[in-house]
């Protein structure tokens, strides 16, 4: 039997404080929204963002549970975005399982979706203290962000040109800022003051650019075993990932022949191998492993700041660093 690693311990711990919370809300759901709710929450991934949310808690000295709130908050939130992203996308998979709208129907997805998003709001109202008004209302800040970073996505896919930072933009609302939410929530809810939360906001909307990344990756190069997906499935949708974007944007030859490729209507597998063959040559996976460095790097080095200034513990502080690079470390 293998042995725990200190993050597998670290989301290990969340889960038994988190998921009993996660279940009482969705008990709460009719029969009609709670079967999809609950199937979707089987087959949950490794809870990333309630971890950051107990962590961010832990962080300035509060007990773990005060975190609670925020965690089931935006973990009600992610799954409410990847439900609805599987019907913006047409994806019939996630995690090795049928997505919610292809086991359940659209309209069922688009509802259960809705209803997480609502859910969300009340478990933080429920006690309407200062501090999780607070909560709530940063909350409403961060889902926009996200809401407009899945707008841009779906617009890059359909542009001739796209840039680096038109990209990056994209990554900051759709992921950085969900990441930055968890990762300060629980400062939140202690009552942390303005300048430690902003500092752990940013440790997360820089993991949240690193974490995207390694997701582009991972939609190029990623073991279908490991990720869920089909491989080269970001490819195959001609998704205009960071990679693609660098590769397009580089000048090379390849980036003439991809560009060529990526005006297909379709893409068969050779397609595909030629694709990702090509995106390799054109320097995309080279600048998005560097451009994941560099943003993991500015995660570590927003808490280390937060540290030496003495306002959040090291046990915590030490935490949220390996949590950064258990993303960073995720197989390729």
């Amino acid at each position: 039997m293998s042995r725990e690693s200190p993050v597998q311990g670290i989301l290990r711990r969340v889960r038994e404080m988190v998921d009993p919370a996660i279940a009482d809300v969705l008990a709460g759901l009719g029969d009609e929204l709670g079967e999809p709710a609950r199937y979707h929450f089987e087959g949950r991934g490794k809870g990333i963002r309630p971890a950051l949310a107990i962590l961010s808690a832990e962080a300035v000295g509060a007990p773990a549970e005060t975190g609670v709130p925020g965690a089931v908050a935006i973990e009600l939130i992610h799954d409410f975005s990847l439900i609805h992203d599987d019907i913006i996308d047409g994806d019939t998979e996630r995690r090795h399982r049928a997505t919610v709208w292809a086991k359940f129907g659209n309209g069922v997805g688009v509802l259960v979706g809705d209803a997480l998003h609502a859910l969300a709001f009340e478990v933080l109202l429920a006690d309407p203290t200062p501090e999780r008004v607070r909560a709530s209302k940063a909350l409403t800040g961060a889902v926009s962000a996200m809401i407009t970073g899945q707008s841009l996505d779906m617009a890059t896919e359909q542009r001739s040109c796209t840039t680096l930072e038109q990209c990056l933009a994209m990554e900051r609302g759709k992921t950085g800022a969900l990441l930055a939410y968890a990762s300060s929530v629980g400062a939140v809810l202690a009552g942390a003051d303005d300048t430690v939360v902003e500092g752990l906001a940013g440790y997360g909307m820089n993991l949240g650019v690193a974490f995207q990344a390694v997701d582009d990756l991972l939609g190029i190069w990623g073991d279908p075993e490991r990720t869920g997906k089909p491989s080269g499935s970001d490819l195959r949708e001609r998704k205009r990932s960071v990679p693609v974007v660098i590769a397009l944007n580089s000048g090379t030859p390849a980036a003439a022949d991809l560009a060529a490729l990526y005006a297909r209507p379709h893409l068969d597998a050779g397609d595909v191998d030629a694709a990702r063959a090509l995106v390799e040559s054109g320097g995309g996976r080279e600048g998005t492993e560097a451009l994941a460095r560099t943003h993991h790097n500015l995660a570590v080095g927003a808490i280390d700041l937060l540290e030496d200034r003495g306002v959040v513990v090291a046990g915590a502080a030490e935490e949220l660093r390996l949590v950064a690079d258990f993303i960073m470390g995720r197989d390729f």
